[in-house]
């Protein structure tokens, strides 16, 4: 079906990126996802707020001149002016722009693929819902640990009963790299708007990595949080920017469950786990062991299930693209969310039936800033509160 899609579509989708310059990490990994199964081309980008350095980085990363802009209001209004122009936009700048650079994309009628966190609170991410609604839009957010493989089987493995219903999960996610004090230490553009609490967002930790824990649990238990009592603080004394969150959770289909996120654990590298207790057994998975997917049923031996396993449903198996014990890895989970992307917006142009794809939404990232307002407000209150819903 994706081949016969791809022809009858006839080109690859044209993207626009927005962040992510030549010495980018994310940069590398959006374009190069974007591009790795042909789905999309990048064709288009403003990639400094320097408008001098935007065009020069464009060229150096091998785009055309002429198409290598100096802001992004520039790149929306020539892009649309053309007839080949832009059909989407990635966004990968500093968090305090995603909720404007995204508003304009939308309204310029394209496709969007942002990165985390998606707005800087939840009234403005139910904006952007409103905006893709009314403008019939895709917008995606990046949360590629819910697109490997086999967190798309727990998730498949849950929806099916295999392990009952759902009664307890746990997720964390541990990073070392704000054990130290660092702001201390030389100041880079990067730390500059980081470890600025006005630009960063309400807690640099949840923005930065509680949001992927807190999708990768909805996600696999297929339940958004309700309710949370949470302790949001440092685990370094005279830190101004929050690096440690820990919360009880209660789901939407009555589970339970605990989180815990922190970047400044001295020794961790970037450790996710999540574990999902049903009534007849769990599921374990670690982004140590990716490709691997744990099932332990109630009284029975555990299992391993690999990536690539040929029990696996087609869905599954199509996710991975080297046989089993090669590796695989977050830029390949990232070509999932795209390849997603791609394959619902050629389906909408021909007129064909769009599949039910699982990508993580804008929806999502409106549940993720009340999430983290949840938390913020729970610290402040010493107690439960309540996780707001999008409006009807």
């Amino acid at each position: 079906m994706t081949m016969a899609l791809r022809q009858k579509f006839g080109r690859p989708l044209r993207l626009g990126v927005i962040g992510g310059g030549p010495d980018s990490w994310i940069g590398g990994m959006h374009r190069g996802a974007a591009e790795m199964d042909g789905w999309f081309r990048v064709t288009a980008g403003v990639f400094s707020s320097d408008a001098g350095r935007s065009r020069s980085a464009g060229v150096t990363l091998g785009l055309d001149a002429e198409r290598s802009y100096g802001d992004v209001a520039e790149m929306l209004a020539s892009e649309r002016a053309r007839s080949d122009g832009i059909d989407a936009v990635a966004i990968m700048t500093p968090n305090d722009t995603h909720y404007g650079y995204a508003a304009a994309a939308l309204d310029a009628r394209l496709d969007v693929v942002s990165d985390k966190p998606v707005t800087h609170d939840f009234a403005q991410a139910c904006d952007l819902v409103q905006r893709a609604r009314a403008q019939q839009r895709i917008f995606a957010v990046a949360h590629g640990y819910s697109a490997y493989p086999m967190t798309r089987y727990a998730r498949h493995l849950v929806q099916s009963g295999a392990i009952g219903a759902v009664r307890l999960v746990q997720v964390e996610y541990i990073q070392g790299g704000m054990a130290t004090r660092i702001e201390d230490g030389p100041i880079n553009n990067r730390l500059r708007w980081l470890l600025d609490p006005a630009r960063s967002g309400q807690a640099l930790v949840m923005g930065a990595i509680g949001c992927h824990a807190q999708h990768l649990a909805c996600f696999v238990a297929g339940s958004p949080v309700a309710r949370v009592a949470a302790d949001a603080g440092t685990l370094r004394p005279g830190r101004k920017v929050i690096d440690h969150v820990s919360a009880l959770l209660e789901f939407g289909n009555g589970a339970r469950g605990t989180f815990t996120v922190t970047q400044a654990a001295a020794g961790a590298e970037n450790d996710i786990r999540l574990r999902v207790y049903g009534e007849a057994g769990m599921l374990d998975w670690s982004h140590r062991e990716a490709s691997y997917l744990k099932l332990a049923m109630h009284g029975e031996p555990v299992r391993t299930i690999g990536r690539g396993d040929p029990s696996l449903p087609p869905e599954i198996v199509a996710l991975g693209r080297t046989p089993r014990g090669h590796p695989e890895g977050l830029r390949e989970a990232f070509a999932n969310i795209y390849a997603e992307v791609a394959q619902e917006r050629m389906a909408r142009e021909l007129n064909q039936s769009v599949p039910d794809f699982p990508y993580p939404r804008i929806e999502d990232g409106a549940h993720t800033m009340a999430f983290i307002e949840a938390c913020m407000a729970s610290q402040a209150k010493g107690g439960w509160v309540d996780v707001a819903t999008l409006p009807h």
